[in-house]
């Protein structure tokens, strides 16, 4: 990303008023960030203060927290919409308690660990283009990489794709393929999920991204072309959909052996 370009982004945050007096940090967040974004893409932004941003208008998204919302603003320039969610400091505190190795050794149940939005905000910290105060973003990645989230996040996943095959099983067994096929493919999702959390892509809560964070995480375990063609069901026989379908579950629970949880 050029400087230049993230000096923009922030003077135009400035001008409209946007980044609050007590800002700690501010990032540009999402897929153009990643540099996955297309002419229709919005501009996403991150800003951390230490108190709630007064504004008059915008919009509130409720969340498991303390205040229990993170606030938000949006406008366009040009035909690009920008919007900029306001999260506390004092969220991130929350959001990693909740994920520090007490809580996992604790046994505390990973599907229920974090919100879809707090799972993203954590996942982002990496993946972010700072547009102000690296220092608060290099205190909290080290705060990430010594709690539990990547163990979280892959127990997560590993227990949804269980879930699945288990399904996708039973259904078979009982011949009724359309549903073990839904199975199968939901568990081949949150499998491969586990599989990049494990190398440090997170983001599952977006699968739309998911083929091109294989392709950033460039996994041993499986090649991006194998997994494309199971993605698209591309041998998938309607008239006999039982092959595919014991193919995605045994590469499912090949990926649970090799994927390291803690």
């Amino acid at each position: 990303m050029q400087e230049n370009e993230s000096g923009q982004w922030l003077r135009v945050l400035r001008d409209r008023g946007l980044i609050p007096g007590d800002t700690l940090a501010v990032s540009l967040v999402g897929s153009v960030a990643h540099g996955w974004h297309n002419e229709r893409s919005d501009y996403d932004f991150y800003v951390v203060t230490e108190r709630e941003p007064e504004f008059a208008d915008g919009s509130s998204i409720t969340m498991p927290l303390n205040p229990p919302r993170v606030r938000s603003q949006s406008f366009y320039l040009g035909e690009r919409r920008w919007e900029v969610t306001y999260w506390l400091d004092g969220h991130y505190d929350q959001m990693l308690a909740k994920v520090s190795r007490d809580e996992y050794n604790r046994g505390v149940a990973p599907a229920r660990v974090l919100a879809a939005r707090e799972e993203l905000a954590l996942g982002r910290l990496d993946s972010c283009v700072i547009l102000a105060g690296e220092p608060w973003f290099e205190a909290r990645r080290a705060q990430v990489a010594g709690s539990a989230f990547r163990s979280f996040m892959i127990a997560r996943s590993l227990g949804a794709s269980d879930n699945c095959v288990e399904d996708a099983l039973g259904q078979m067994k009982s011949g009724n393929l359309e549903s073990a096929t839904l199975s199968a493919r939901a568990a081949l999702g949150s499998s491969v999920d586990a599989l990049l959390e494990g190398l440090g892509q997170f983001g599952s809560q977006a699968p739309k991204w998911r083929p091109q964070r294989f392709r950033a995480a460039r996994p041993d375990a499986l090649s991006f072309e194998d997994y494309w063609a199971l993605e698209t069901m591309r041998d998938y026989d309607p008239e006999d959909p039982r092959p595919w379908i014991n193919q995605v579950l045994t590469i499912c629970q090949d990926i649970a052996m090799r994927v390291e949880v803690s």
